[in-house]
């Protein structure tokens, strides 16, 4: 490989980083209550989060066990209509 090619071609892999760093990636935190069912919170997930069962069940349990549990990763944008319909389903969401 030529050391013009080198050079663009690690060029081109320092954009891609700093694009990387400038989409923060937030997380929604969804916490435990003593007031939904397991059954509730799993269907929820999957509605809501497009979990698989298991996703739904493994967070429904991390929840219920440690408090809290991140649901779902990306862009805020694409976090706050996921969050605010847990909100309306009556869990306790919020994005970080």
């Amino acid at each position: 490989m030529s050391k013009e090619k080198l050079m663009t071609k690690e060029k081109e892999q320092e954009e891609v980083d700093i694009l990387e760093q400038q989409v923060s990636q937030h997380e929604i935190i969804l916490f435990n209550d003593d007031i939904h069912t397991f059954d509730y919170v799993i269907d929820s997930l999957i509605d809501t989060c497009d979990h698989t069962l298991v996703q739904a069940e493994q967070c429904t349990y991390l929840v219920h066990f440690k408090g809290k549990c991140a649901v779902k990763t990306g862009e805020y944008e694409e976090l706050k209509a996921k969050c605010s319909k847990l909100l309306d389903l009556g869990l306790s969401a919020e994005i970080v």
